[in-house]
């Protein structure tokens, strides 16, 4: 059949496409089973291309969403009324503020926001397409209709397509479906009108190919596919994790607080019978200035400063809240291929059986090399690629395979008339793959051959001697990774000869090896130091888990197999995991089991590249894949190396705890010097004559106070903060409020009492003195409460954070003698007020140091009695969060489908919850 062009675009749905047969679905799309030719695919790619398309928030929304707080919009209305009753200037200073404060946040979190689309649009998807009777390699965004595809284990299906030729296909429609049964797939029709999850002889977008391989024809793609309708809502984004559900209860009590004490102004305002709309204004100003209104935009920049670091050393991260939540790992598990070992598989040996007799290949009468070479062609013969397709190479086969392939260079041409009759594709449940071929010159008839793990192997064998045991076993122990290969008579030609139940005759093992890496033992260490435990979880034998374990000197543990697993029951599993260093021979699901039941006391992550390791890494508290990776294991992680490197791990990890040690930073710094000034200038206005500080100021010097917290980001963090995973407590976050707030309120009274008794001060002279002192006092303690050490002496803070404090402080200092000083209602200062000012700085820092020392101490000792209750608690709150639903999982499998458009979507950033301010 020739490629037609046609003049409009043209889909299928899958249940049409189901009913028809393969000729008719060919010829409503207008193509052949040599697919389309480039420009047809061109040409129908410009009519739609196959995506999920994702509604980013454009630069206008991020802008409006600085003004979504209604005490904000609280504040313009009252400045407005302010406005039009004849107050103009403090009016128009008010909004001036509020404008800088907002385009302050604006520019942070739209550079996030770039920052996270640039990173989606660096992880890239691929599927082989025939296009002109060539197989190539296309973006999977760039499939049409009428596309001719290949799918095979492992991959998720790009598009939905109707399956022309089907080798033991069978998906895992799940997603779409619910059940959790792979469905078997094959070319013939359906009946009309059958329900999706019987639609055999269609592949649907978003499943997963369970076993075999299929050729199929693309019959609708993007939102015209079954997946495309339910995956309308990807835009809201995933369940929220435990960082912002403690973001989102910060805000809620700083909105308590808030509440509280703007009441309470306004009230104590109106009973001193103070102008309404003063106090109004007074009392929605102490309400923004004790809220952290760039929190956001700190929390935002902070994670998009990491993903770009962790970028440039590998890592893209998938979701910017992942990088927080590596930072919380304290057990990862991982695969030893291409982690602790090189991951670059080489042919070592090939080990016959030993004789079983006259005529044996292997007996004493055979010529040197025979049962080698003999063993050789079987393992040839029961690969993925056909040795007796002309072409065929060991270019895109398993690793173990190629380096068949590559060992024995001449051998598939000898093998060219060992015709392939059927196979059956190597699936993760038997672990072995099966060809039944024909027979050799000479031979009596096709011969089935099976291949896979020893064990599996050694069951379906008869005969096996002892010495065949001790040569497994040497090899194994000296870590080699083996395959097993058993030959024996058919009972006939097609499928059915895979389910004799006949047994076979070992022929002999394959050693091939992976060498540990060079560097792994140091990356290892690093993990260790920061509280890591690293476990292997492995298909391979115990043995050659242990000798890579030994090699690289890892901490000891036991071992468990996966025969060992499956015997206990969850809670014995659980008892038993966290001493386990290696479990070996596990299944698919055993590895998801083994992380659901760590997740019970630990934050786990798992690092896997194959469809194997899919369902463990959506079990994971954060799945970790590799750029090489099948499709199904890469859109299930959350984090993807472009290099499969432990070291980067640990980079990631660093990062994740670096980032969550500079939030709590700029949250201690506004629930206590901050809210401090706030209490200060509520209890002042009640004693005082006049209000302590107009509006406009407050807001000026919460503006100032947030714009030198900024650099926050790119602070140091000590390295006892690194050693552990920190959670969100939010009972100490109140107990810092409660314990320095007051200190620093300390001071803004003793400056009262210079401004007022001293230098006997009017209303602007007393304003500018408390905004200057207080503007002082809230920034620089940052260089103390950064950290539990000796500030300046054992922990000094980046240049950035440095420079930004000091410049707003003088910027402070000097407002007062400036037009604009005059302008927003600040008279200059006497000379002694700042030799004053600096004493009451330096006594400021030394009795906040003595609090820090005695805080700590009891935070310390709180901490260890309540530790059991709060691992408890943590388990609870993972149980309760569901962070692997449904939604997530269908967020996760339309990844590679997934682009940003710019149009307009509203979406609440990280940090945004339900507090006052910006959130």
């Amino acid at each position: 059949m020739s490629v037609e062009t046609v003049s409009e675009r043209v889909q299928l749905s899958a249940a049409e496409a189901a009913a028809m047969p393969i000729e008719g679905v060919l010829a409503a799309l207008g193509t052949s089973a040599r697919g389309l030719d480039e420009a047809e695919a061109a040409r129908r790619l410009a009519q739609g291309a196959n995506v999920l398309e994702v509604r980013r928030v454009s630069w206008f929304h991020v802008l409006v969403r600085q003004f979504a707080s209604p005490l904000q919009a609280l504040l313009v209305a009252a400045a407005a009324m302010s406005f039009a009753t004849g107050d103009r200037l403090n009016a128009s200073i008010i909004v001036a503020i509020l404008l800088g404060s907002a385009l302050l946040g604006f520019v942070n979190e739209f550079r996030a926001e770039k920052t996270a689309a640039d990173l989606h649009s660096r992880i890239s998807h691929t599927v082989v397409a025939v296009r002109g009777g060539t197989e190539r390699t296309v973006p999977v965004r760039e499939l049409v209709p009428g596309d001719v595809i290949r799918v095979s284990l492992g991959g998720i299906v790009p598009a939905d397509a109707r399956v022309l030729e089907a080798v033991g296909l069978e998906a895992d429609e799940g997603v779409l479906t619910g059940e959790s049964a792979a469905v078997e797939k094959s070319p013939e029709a359906v009946p009309p009108g059958s329900d999706l999850a019987d639609l055999t002889d269609c592949v649907l977008m978003g499943t997963v190919v369970h076993a075999g391989s299929a050729r199929a024809v693309v019959t609708a793609t993007g939102r015209g596919t079954e997946f495309g309708r339910i995956a309308a809502g990807l835009a809201q984004g995933l369940p929220e994790t435990s960082f912002q559900r403690g973001l989102k209860e910060f805000s809620l009590m700083l909105l308590w607080v808030g509440v509280a004490l703007t009441a309470g102004i306004l009230v104590i305002n109106l009973l001193l019978q103070r102008p309404f709309l003063d106090s109004v204004l007074f009392s929605l100003a102490i309400a923004v200035g004790i809220t952290p209104q760039l929190l956001p935009a700190v929390v935002s920049t902070s994670l998009a400063a990491g993903s770009r670091l962790l970028a440039k050393r590998g890592v893209l991260v998938k979701r910017l809240l992942a990088i927080e939540d590596l930072g919380n790992l304290d057990v990862l598990i991982t695969d030893k291929t291409g982690t602790l070992t090189e991951g670059r598989i080489g042919f070592e040996e090939a080990v016959p059986a030993a004789p079983r007799g006259a005529g044996d290949p292997a007996g004493p009468d055979a010529a040197p090399g025979q049962a080698e070479r003999r063993l050789a062609e079987l393992a040839m013969l029961c690969c993925e690629a056909d040795p007796s397709v002309p072409g065929a190479s060991g270019a895109g086969q398993n690793p173990v395979d190629a380096a068949l392939w590559e060992a024995f260079e001449g051998l598939p041409a000898a093998l060219a008339d060992r015709r392939r009759l059927s196979m059956r594709p190597f699936d993760h449940e038997s672990r072995t793959m099966e060809t039944v071929v024909a027979p050799a010159a000479g031979g009596e008839g096709p011969v089935r051959i099976l291949k896979g793990a020893p064990e599996a192997v050694l069951e379906a064998c008869a005969g096996v001697s002892d010495a065949d045991r001790a040569a497994l076993e040497t090899l194994f122990r000296r870590g080699a990774r083996v395959v097993a290969v058993a030959s024996g008579p058919a009972s006939g030609a097609g499928p059915a000869a895979h389910d004799d139940a006949g047994q076979l005759a070992l022929a002999g093992y394959l050693s091939f090896i992976d060498r540990p890496k060079a560097d792994a033992r140091e990356s290892l260490a690093r993990l260790e130091g920061l509280g890591v435990d690293v476990k292997i979880a492995t298909g391979d034998n115990a043995l050659v888990a242990e000798h890579v374990t030994s090699v690289l000197k890892m901490s000891p543990g036991s071992v468990l197999t996966g025969t060992e697993v499956e015997a206990m029951d969850d809670d014995a599993l659980a008892a038993a995991a966290p001493g386990t260093r290696v479990f070996a021979r596990v299944s698919p699901e055993q590895k998801a089991r083994i992380v659901t039941v760590l997740r019970r006391t630990h934050s786990v992550g798992f690092l896997g590249d194959g469809v194997n390791d899919a369902l463990a890494l959506n079990r994971a508290d954060v799945g970790i894949s590799v750029d090489s990776a099948t499709d199904v294991a890469k859109d299930a992680a959350d984090v993807v190396l472009l290099e499969k490197d432990l070291g980067v791990l640990a980079d990631g990890v660093t990062g994740g705890r670096r980032i969550f040690a500079n939030t709590i930073k700029y949250l201690l710094m506004g629930t206590s010097s901050n809210f401090g000034n706030m209490f200060s200038a509520a209890a002042a206005s009640a004693f005082l004559t006049f209000l302590p500080m107009l509006p406009g100021q407050i807001l000026l010097n919460n503006l100032l106070y947030d714009s030198s917290q900024l650099a926050i980001p790119t602070d140091r963090v000590d390295r006892e903060q690194l050693r552990k995973p920190a959670h969100w407590d939010i009972g100490a976050i109140r107990r810092f409020m409660v314990v320095f707030g007051p200190i620093s309120s300390l001071f803004d009274f003793a400056t009262f009492g210079l401004m007022l008794w001293v230098f006997n001060a009017a209303p602007e002279e007393f304003r500018a003195g408390w905004f200057v002192e207080s503007l002082a006092t809230q920034t620089l303690i940052v260089f103390a409460i950064r950290t539990r050490r000796i500030p300046f002496l054992r922990s000094r803070a980046s240049v950035a954070l440095t420079v930004s404090v000091l410049a707003v402080v003088v910027v402070g200092a000097v407002l007062p003698y400036t037009a604009a000083g005059a302008l927003i209602g600040f008279h200059p200062l006497p000379a002694d007020f700042f030799l004053a000012l600096v004493g009451m700085v330096l006594l400021y820092l030394v009795l906040v140091e003595v609090a820090k020392h005695f805080y700590y101490r009891a935070a310390d000792a709180r901490l260890a009695r309540e530790a059991p209750a709060r691992a408890q608690a943590r388990m609870a709150a993972r149980v309760a969060l569901g962070l692997h639903h449904g939604g997530a999982r269908v967020h996760r499998r339309a990844a590679p489908f997934l682009v940003h458009t710019g149009r307009p979507k509203f979406r609440r950033p990280p940090g945004h919850g339900a507090a006052p301010g910006r959130r």
